[in-house]
């Protein structure tokens, strides 16, 4: 079975960035160790304040399962995200070969 990789690209506000740092570990911690998936979050290199979460799931059951399996301390972390955010959310999907 194919694995998924699914990625969340976006620009935060420079004035924001020190929010958005604590922010992202608490989300980070809370979505590997309560939530189980294989996530992670960079940044672009030469390109300070444009990040990428990633997330990589075992089969595209689990990949379609994510909203559904998030918890209301997941929703509300990352309802909290979006304010940091400047302009729009990128996201894209593969499918591994």
């Amino acid at each position: 079975m194919p694995r998924v990789l699914f990625t969340i690209s976006y620009t935060i506000k420079p004035e924001q960035r020190n929010n958005y740092l604590t922010l992202i570990t608490e989300i980070k911690s809370h979505v590997v160790n309560v939530g189980k998936n294989n996530y992670t979050v960079f940044e672009v290199k030469g390109k300070k304040n444009q990040f990428t979460e990633v997330y990589i799931f075992n089969s595209e059951e689990d990949f379609d399962a994510l909203d559904d399996s998030q918890d209301s301390q997941t929703q509300e972390l990352l309802s909290r995200l979006e304010p940091f955010v400047d302009g729009t959310m990128k996201y894209t999907s593969a499918t591994e070969v």
